[in-house]
C-alpha cells in the first residue's frame, strides 16, 4: 500500500488542545533504534510460576523529566494468561512515587488506549522514551502518591503479535501487572495494597474486563473501583462502522488482533497486494498515529478480494463483548457523547446493563466540543483525567461513591 504524504494531514487537523502540544506528536519520534531489545524477547520455554510473577526486570525512566523527578520505575516482563486461557509472558512499568513508604500505597493499574501494532510502540518503551500518549494521567497519579503498573498487553516482542482489542487477553494483562508490581522486590510494595484500575479507548476496555474477570482470575487484589472512558464495550458497534472512515486503521489493527490469537482466523487468503502491503507496513513500523493519518477513509473493500468478516469472525467478535459478566466494585464511566471512533451509544448501553444488575456506575457524558469525531474522542483521554483523578481519590479515601444509573 502507497503510503499517504503525511504532510498532507496536519496534526492539528486529527487533534488539539492538549493532544496536538504533549505527545501524540511524540510518537513520530520514537525510532525503531531498539527494535532488537532482548529484554521483551519471550523465554522459551516460559519459566515455571504463577500468573503475575516476575520473568525478568530492569530499571527505567519514569518518562520525561518532570516523571523522573516524580518516581523510580522499572520495567518488567511477568507471566500471564492469553485471551484463550494459556500461559503468555507480558511486559509492562512499574512506577513508585518517591518520598513515600512503598508498602503504605495503593496501586493503581493502568490499562493504555491504542498504541499501535509495530513493537517500538510498546507503552513501557514509549513511557521510556518519555513519549508515551499518555504520561499525564501517570503523572498524576504519582503526584497524589499513587504506585503506578501499566502493562503493554500481551505481544509486544522485537516479533510483535498483539492481541489487540481481546477482552480476556487484556484483562489478564492488567491484573497481572499489577500482581507483578505487588511482587517486584524493589518496588517495596504491598501484596494487600488497596488497589484502582484506570483505562482510556482500549484502555477502558481492559479495565472494565478486567473488572469482570477479577472475582474468578485474582480474587487476591484488593480491588476497590474501575475508571474507564472511552470503553469500546461492543466491537461489532465500534470497529465494523469504521469501515471506510478516519478510523479504519483501527478497525484494520483489531483484525489482526484476532488472527494473532484465534487459529482458525486469517486475514492473508483475503488481503489484495495493497492490503498485504498495509499489513507488512503496519507490523513493522506503524503506531496510532500513523493508524489515524494515513488510513482515512479506506475500506476493506480496498485491500480485500472478499470480505473477511466470515461467520468464525464475527463469532469471535461477540465473543468479546462486555457485560455478559459483572461489576463487584463502584465504576466510573465516561463517553464523548459525539465520538467518532467508539460509538456513544454502545457505552451507554454497557451503562445500562450493569445498572440493571446492581452495579454502582457514575456515567458521565461528556461534550469536548472538538471539530470532528476522532477529535473529540481524542480530546477525553486528557479532558477526562480530572474527574478520574476525583473518582479514585474519593474511593481510596473510603468514600462510596453515588450511582447516577437513572442519568442519560
Amino acid at each position: 500500500m502507497k503510503r499517504r504524504n503525511r504532510n498532507l494531514i496536519r496534526l492539528p487537523d486529527i487533534m488539539t488542545g492538549l493532544v496536538a502540544t504533549i505527545s501524540f506528536g511524540l510518537l513520530s519520534l520514537a525510532s525503531a533504534s531498539h527494535a532488537d531489545d532482548s529484554f521483551y524477547q519471550p523465554p522459551s520455554p516460559f519459566p515455571a510460576g504463577l500468573p503475575g510473577d516476575i520473568v525478568s526486570w530492569r530499571e527505567a525512566k519514569a518518562g520525561p523529566p518532570r516523571a523522573r523527578e516524580l518516581a523510580h520505575a522499572w520495567q518488567v516482563m511477568y507471566l500471564s494468561t492469553d485471551g484463550l486461557g494459556n500461559p503468555d509472558v507480558v511486559t509492562g512499568t512499574v512506577l513508585v512515587p518517591k518520598g513515600h513508604d512503598p508498602a503504605t500505597l495503593p496501586v493503581i493499574g493502568m490499562a493504555p488506549g491504542t498504541a499501535g501494532p509495530a513493537f517500538r510502540c510498546a507503552p513501557s518503551r514509549m513511557i521510556d522514551k518519555g513519549a508515551f500518549y499518555e504520561q499525564p494521567a501517570i503523572n498524576d497519579m504519582l503526584e497524589r502518591g499513587y504506585a503506578v503498573a501499566v502493562t503493554d498487553y500481551v505481544g509486544y516482542h522485537p516479533e510483535p503479535e498483539t492481541t489487540y482489542i481481546i477482552g480476556k487477553s487484556m484483562g489478564a494483562a492488567l491484573l497481572d501487572v499489577v500482581r507483578a508490581a505487588q511482587r517486584l522486590p524493589e518496588s517495596g510494595l504491598s501484596s494487600s495494597s488497596a488497589v484502582m484500575l484506570r483505562g482510556y479507548s482500549q484502555g477502558g476496555g481492559a479495565t472494565l474486563w478486567a473488572g469482570e474477570m477479577h472475582s474468578a482470575y485474582a480474587p487476591e487484589l484488593d480491588l476497590r473501583g474501575l475508571a474507564a472512558g472511552g470503553v469500546p464495550a461492543n466491537l461489532a458497534q465500534v470497529a465494523l462502522p469504521l469501515n471506510g472512515q478516519a478510523g479504519f486503521g483501527v478497525l484494520l489493527y483489531a483484525l489482526l488482533g484476532q488472527d494473532n490469537l484465534y487459529p482458525e482466523l486469517s486475514l492473508t487468503p483475503y488481503l489484495n497486494a495493497q492490503g498485504q502491503q498495509a499489513v507488512t507496513e503496519m507490523v513493522s513500523d506503524m503506531c496510532v498515529l500513523e493508524l489515524l493519518q494515513d488510513f482515512q477513509g479506506v475500506s476493506l473493500a480496498d485491500v480485500t478480494d472478499v470480505n473477511p468478516l466470515t461467520g468464525p469472525r464475527l463469532q469471535r467478535i461477540a465473543e468479546n463483548e462486555l457485560g455478559k459478566g459483572t461489576q463487584s466494585v463502584p465504576v466510573y464511566q465516561y463517553h464523548e457523547e459525539q465520538d467518532g471512533l467508539v460509538a456513544f451509544s454502545q457505552a451507554r448501553d454497557l451503562k445500562n446493563l450493569y445498572c440493571s444488575k446492581g452495579v454502582n456506575v457514575q456515567w458521565q457524558p461528556v461534550d469536548t466540543q472538538g471539530s470532528s469525531g476522532v477529535v473529540r474522542h481524542i480530546n477525553l483521554a486528557y479532558r477526562g483525567n480530572s474527574g478520574v483523578n476525583v473518582f479514585i481519590d474519593e474511593v481510596l479515601q473510603g468514600q462510596t461513591p453515588l450511582s447516577n444509573c437513572d442519568g442519560g
